[in-house]
């Protein structure tokens, strides 16, 4: 298995040097997240990267997003981000009841990478390795038909598939509404199996205790039934990075 996995990567470092790009700088982990999402195919997992190189570098040319660039969306206040769960990922809340559709799609999208970048980034305890994942819960207690942004649901969810591979581990629905379930369909028709296969859409009380079991009660905010305070994204300070910026 390790002489396939190590062909694998060595074929596709060659394929995007063909597709007149490089993989010099990124590590095995890295270059592995690719080759998962694309089923250990060389070409479709070298074109994935040098796709993600092409988007990384437009929409993020300083490297990463600062709070100028979204600061309608962090004023909301509606993202969170705790500590490690049981298995060192870090926990990005979502409270949709503060969320509404945003009027600018463009600082939406940036907001979107501000937050999935630093989410992935606290985990990396000051050194990225490059194949660290994310958990998500999106709680959508307390919503009305105002929060509902499916698009914007559609476009968290592409992000991730397209250009994060392999970063969520799980994501959990809380309080989903009967009136939501309709969307919920829609937004489903977007996503791939594999990120489908990842949520976990919390309906009763057992499925409930398997959530705080799986995440810990440390992490979990006392919301949730833990025993941590609620944190947002903005107020959360990151180890200093000791070897170059997020992939």
């Amino acid at each position: 298995m390790d002489q396939e996995r190590d062909s694998a990567l060595l074929q596709m470092r060659k394929f995007v040097e063909k597709l007149g790009s490089s993989a010099e700088g990124f590590g095995d982990p890295t270059l592995m997240r690719f080759l998962i999402a694309r089923s250990m195919e060389v070409d479709k997992a070298a074109k994935m990267f040098v796709q993600w190189q092409k988007w990384r570098a437009a929409m993020v040319p300083n490297g990463f997003i600062s709070y100028s660039e979204v600061p309608e969306e962090l004023e909301a206040r509606k993202i969170f981000l705790q500590d490690l769960s049981k298995n060192k990922y870090p926990v990005l809340i979502i409270q949709a009841c503060r969320h509404f559709p945003p009027k600018d799609q463009i600082q939406f999208k940036k907001f979107v990478v501000y937050l999935l970048d630093k989410t992935i980034r606290s985990g990396f305890k000051g050194r990225e390795i490059g194949n660290e994942k994310l958990i998500g819960v999106l709680d959508l207690q307390n919503i009305s038909y105002k929060n509902v942004d499916a698009r914007g649901l559609i476009t968290g969810f592409q992000f991730l598939q397209a250009y994060y591979p392999d970063r969520l581990a799980k994501c959990y629905i809380l309080h989903m509404p009967w009136f939501f379930v309709s969307v919920w369909k829609l937004v489903s028709r977007f996503l791939e199996r594999a990120t489908l296969e990842k949520i976990v859409i919390v309906t009763n009380e057992i499925e409930r205790e398997e959530f705080i079991r799986e995440v810990g009660e440390e992490v979990l905010p006392e919301e949730y039934g833990g025993r941590a305070k609620l944190t947002a994204i903005q107020d959360v300070e990151l180890t200093p990075m000791e070897n170059g910026t997020t992939n």
